[in-house]
């Protein structure tokens, strides 16, 4: 009573102005605490990049662009072709990520430089085919790798017929290795950051130690030469399964074209998921400057990489043991005849390792998305909500079930065809957002500015749209399957934006 007097309030006023304070307090505690944490360097920001890259595509590609355009030059070029247009598109997103340093990263830029609608359609892709299909067709090249180390691990023992698709134990432990990772994810961005590290620093040494060793004790000079005659004849090269007869049909017109965008489609996916690091701004110690710095030194680190590793490969084995290597494993065929028998069992856990690592990479950084799509109200509201280690668990596990569900649908090349489309399609878009936000946002600060603005953004839209109907074109079920998806999101956005209206 006496207080209520002195405060000039009746109790119950008194009483209501008190809870207002506390409830004040406790909502701004609760912001706090459910806020992310910066605690990601340079380093840490490079290794998602380059790691995110690196899964298993440097090794087991090489061998379908190899059989599709049947020589060393344009097995080189592409390569050389899928790092430039690589690196270009990353430093063009060092501008963005400089201006909307936020969790989320492309799909932030996405509804900044369009709207809600084009952002939406990207995040519901990203959920959909591509972050969950990437994650699943790495998981599959784990189990494809397992498989070589531990036969009875392997795709081909079915355990579950179930006629449209067959369940294999190679397919359970794809799925096993993403519920580790996730669960894993789950502790803390700190967990997922030393992982991260160790595992990116190991097969980047890994890397470097098969290039290495691959040119000093591996490399003869006769198979190189071999290797260059009529090195930019382009042919389709063919094996008879019964006589193991090759054959080749020269490439031109149409043809050659469609070959291009097949080998660029195995290419391009192996150097993609470097946007990852865009999704964990929050949780990056100045971010306006390291996702830059971080995008160019990942993608260049990893293109230097690609292409030595290529060049190693054409110093090792005959042209036709690449394009028909065993199962596609041409890491393992080069190792093999570096080191013999024992050098390709390490490398293909060299491989498991690098996958591994990949994976995580691709794991931690998708839920950052889904966060910031349910804070718009436009994903589920529960992956907006961050558990006691300031990561957005529920996203995380979101993203689990669908890309073990993936795994049981096709193999790895199957989910690479899916995802690339798509992937291409939403590049074009935030790069051209470039130039719209110029115009529409010329006074937000810009930390970083494109490289080469405007020539080098507008060679990358016209290289990347060219590749993405050429796949349209020969791809064509899997680029409509990808295209279906993003249509697919449409009337879902519609219905998330009247329950958001409604509530």
């Amino acid at each position: 009573m006496k207080s209520g007097i002195f405060f000039g309030h009746t109790p119950t006023t008194s009483c209501n102005f008190y809870l207002l304070i506390h409830l004040v307090y406790m909502s701004t505690t609760i912001n706090q605490n459910s806020q992310f944490k910066p605690s990601l360097g340079l380093l840490d920001a490079t290794m998602l990049v380059a790691g995110s890259m690196i899964g298993s595509g440097i090794f087991i590609v090489s061998s379908e662009i190899a059989y599709s355009l049947g020589s060393a030059g344009w097995l080189t070029a592409m390569w050389v072709l899928a790092g430039i247009v690589t690196i270009i598109a990353a430093m063009s997103y060092g501008e963005l990520s400089g201006m909307f340093p936020r969790a989320g990263g492309q799909y932030v830029y996405l509804r900044e430089a369009y709207n809600p609608f084009i952002a939406f359609l990207f995040g519901w892709t990203q959920f959909g085919v591509i972050q969950t299909g990437t994650i699943a067709a790495v998981a599959m090249a784990f189990a494809k790798y397992t498989d070589y180390v531990f036969p009875v691990l392997g795709e081909s023992t079915v355990i579950l017929p179930l006629g449209i698709v067959d369940i294999t134990v190679g397919q359970l432990v794809a799925i096993g290795s993403i519920v580790l990772l996730t669960f894993i994810n789950t502790r803390g961005v700190q967990h997922g950051k030393w992982l991260q590290t160790i595992f990116t620093l190991a097969k980047l040494l890994s890397l470097f130690g098969l290039i290495v060793f691959g040119f000093l004790l591996g490399a003869k000079a006769e198979i190189w030469n071999a290797n260059w005659v009529n090195a930019w004849a382009p042919a389709a090269l063919t094996k008879d399964a019964t006589t193991g007869t090759i054959s080749s049909v020269a490439l031109g017109g149409l043809t050659l074209l469609g070959a291009i965008a097949v080998s660029m489609k195995g290419s391009l996916f192996s150097s993609d998921a470097w946007n990852n690091v865009t999704f964990i701004a929050a949780e990056i110690k100045n971010p306006q400057k390291n996702i830059g710095r971080s995008l160019f030194l990942g993608t260049l680190i990893v293109t230097i990489i690609y292409v030595s590793t290529n060049l190693m490969y054409l110093s090792v084995l005959p042209f036709n043991e690449i394009a028909f290597a065993p199962n596609q494993r041409v890491g393992v065929a080069a190792a093999q005849a570096i080191f013999g028998g024992v050098g390709s069992l390490a490398i293909a856990v060299m491989i498991m390792i690098s996958t591994f690592g990949c994976n995580n990479g691709l794991i931690l950084a998708g839920a950052r998305m889904y966060y910031t799509m349910a804070e718009d109200g436009v994903f589920i509201k529960k992956a907006a909500v961050l558990n006691k280690n300031s990561v957005p668990a529920n996203g995380l596990w979101l993203q689990c079930i669908w890309a073990s569900i993936l795994c049981l649908t096709g193999s790895y090349n199957k989910l690479l065809a899916l995802v690339i489309f798509g992937v291409l399609l939403f590049y074009v878009l935030t790069i051209y957002g470039i130039f719209r936000l110029r115009k529409t946002q010329p006074d937000v600060p810009r930390p970083y500015k494109a490289f080469g603005y405007p020539v080098l953004p507008a060679i990358y839209i016209v290289v990347a749209s060219a590749l993405a109907l050429l796949l349209l074109y020969t791809e064509t079920t899997y680029a409509l399957f990808g295209l279906g998806i993003i249509i697919l999101g449409i009337p879902f956005y519609y219905i998330a934006m009247k329950t958001k209206k409604t509530s």
